[in-house]
């Protein structure tokens, strides 16, 4: 295994052919702000180190091609939407191998949340994957909303070799989100939809 220091990101695919009908959309995003000469958003793309597999590539070739790149990973972005699975998507063998195999921390992005104050509030968003490692507390995770500057502190922030997650049900203080420009300084402090 090599330096890790990739983040590899998680959606579920839903089973679309289309990207643009999936939560690729998301990643597609990520990809996009880390383009963008204009925004500060600086990435190690876990999955631009390997050789590209789709959703028709057969399983067992999909789940090494997995393997191999959250072995080469810090840290691993879950994407949950209102669309996300509770099971049967690869989503769910990416999380329980992120948490189980490489114990990488987790960085929990909401795209339908501006604010997060209470993750626990949010369980019925979660894969049962996820639930079922947030109740036993073996996930070492961070939840933020879907929003450039929360993700990208947390990239930078949270990592296997810091070891600094010590929750399952770890977030962002009032002012963080104020200084990542999600909430004014008048708003309460409580999860809030987009």
């Amino acid at each position: 295994m090599g330096y890790r220091n990739g983040t590899y990101i998680a959606f579920d695919g839903l089973d679309q052919k289309n990207p643009s009908q999936s939560d690729f959309r998301y990643y597609g995003t990520i990809q996009a702000w880390a383009e963008n000469k204009d925004i500060e958003f600086n990435y190690v793309d876990s999955h631009e180190k390997t050789y590209a597999v789709n959703d028709s590539s057969e399983k067992e070739t999909l789940k090494s091609r997995i393997r191999e790149r959250l072995s080469n990973s810090k840290n691993v972005i879950v994407i949950i939407s209102s669309n996300t699975r509770m099971s049967g998507s690869m989503l769910s063998y990416e999380i329980e191998q992120a948490v189980d195999r490489y114990n990488l921390p987790l960085i929990i992005a909401y795209t339908d949340y501006s604010m997060l104050a209470n993750p626990s509030d949010l369980a019925q968003c979660w894969p049962t994957a996820l639930m079922l490692r947030v109740k036993n507390g073996k996930a070492k995770a961070i939840h933020v909303p879907f929003l450039k500057n929360a993700i990208l502190d947390a990239i930078n922030q949270f990592d296997v070799h810091k070891g600094n997650l010590k929750s399952s049900l770890s977030h962002y203080s009032q002012s963080a989100h104020h200084s990542f420009g999600c909430i004014s300084s008048q708003r309460i402090f409580i999860n809030t939809r987009k």
